[in-house]
This record gives structure tokens, C-alpha cells and sequence, in this order.
């Protein structure tokens, strides 16, 4: 099954989460451990920004406070490293560096332009599942392609904004468990 055909069935199961219809505004799919899918939901609520529930690939709600917080910070770490890999439009970038090696020819053109479409590949166009190992393929990939595009001598600013990622992690969490619709345990 396709992953934008099961965020569709996952959606509608909780949608009706708790025998209430409730919007789903979005769902973030993780999987922390191989194999452990967890599809977290936020569903409007009329208190609340959002509530929160995780499924499993089954539609199964879990319960599990580990198994939650886990998937969260995946997912929130991936979303980061997403945003923080290249501040501007891929394809614009592409574009002028494919204009500079016809104009100047600059040493290390060609290395930027490999760089810059294997950032590209490496994001793709979501729906994605954020894993450890997506996490890692995005951090190498913007790694090379700040190597290649400027001096960094003062750090790089990927890793700065990973660095800086735990306080938007944790208060996603806070939010998750603070609205989530299940005793977690």
C-alpha cells in the first residue's frame, strides 16, 4: 500500500477517534525503530489547539508513553532537518548554478551541482516516513552541499540549527502528551 493511501485510511480512522467526528488537521508518520509505524494525529478540538492520538499500522491507538515520545521526536527532528538542510528553493539554486559553470566555470562547480541534486533526491516530495536513517541521509546530503556551496569556518549552520532542535522537540512533545487522547503509560 501506498503511504499516501495509508495516511488516507489512517486519517479516517481517527477521524472518528473516541466515536466523535473530529477534523484531522495532520498526521506525522514515524517509525523510531524499524518496523514500529507510528502515525500521530492531531485532530481539531474545540478547548484545545490540537489533540492528539498515535496509531499503529493497524489503527490501533497506543499507549505506550515511550513508543509516543519516541515517534515524536523522529518526527520532529526530520521536519527540522528538512527545513535547516537549504533555507531557499532547490530548484532556483540548481538553476543558478547550472548558469554559473556556463558563464564563469568556477572550480567545484560540478561537485555543487551533484550536491545540490542529491539534497534534492534525498528530500523528495512528501508524504515521507521519518526515520533515524532518513534523518541521517538529510544531515550528510546538506553537509555536502554546504561544503561545496560556502566557507564555513564559523560552523555549519545545519548542524547549528540541529543543535538548537531539542526545545521544539520537547514542546512538541508537550503538547502531544498534554492533549493526547489515551492514558499513556
Amino acid at each position: 500500500m501506498a503511504l499516501t493511501d495509508d495516511l488516507e485510511r489512517i486519517a479516517g480512522l481517527a477521524s472518528a477517534f473516541g466515536g466523535e467526528a473530529r477534523s484531522v488537521t495532520g498526521v506525522l508518520t514515524a517509525e523510531a525503530s524499524p518496523g514500529d509505524r507510528v502515525y500521530l494525529c492531531a485532530l481539531a478540538a474545540e478547548a484545545a489547539e490540537h489533540v492528539w492520538v498515535a496509531l499503529d499500522q493497524s489503527g490501533t491507538v497506543i499507549l505506550s508513553r515511550d513508543r509516543v515520545r519516541d515517534a515524536v521526536a523522529i518526527a520532529a527532528l526530520c521536519e527540522i532537518a528538512e527545513e535547516a538542510a537549504f533555507p531557499g528553493d532547490l530548484d532556483e539554486l540548481r538553476a543558478q548554478l547550472v548558469q554559473l559553470r556556463i558563464v564563469e566555470a568556477p572550480t567545484g562547480i560540478e561537485e555543487a551541482e551533484a550536491a545540490a541534486a542529491e539534497l534534492q533526491r534525498v528530500l523528495g516530495a512528501p508524504p515521507h516516513v521519518s526515520t533515524p536513517g532518513r534523518l541521517e541521509e538529510i544531515g550528510a546530503a546538506a553537509r555536502r552541499l554546504e561544503a561545496a556551496l560556502y566557507d564555513h569556518s564559523d560552523g555549519s549552520p545545519f548542524t547549528t540549527a540541529m543543535r538548537t532542535a531539542q526545545g521544539t522537540v520537547d514542546a512538541l512533545w508537550q503538547q502531544v502528551d498534554s492533549g493526547y487522547q489515551g492514558a499513556l503509560e
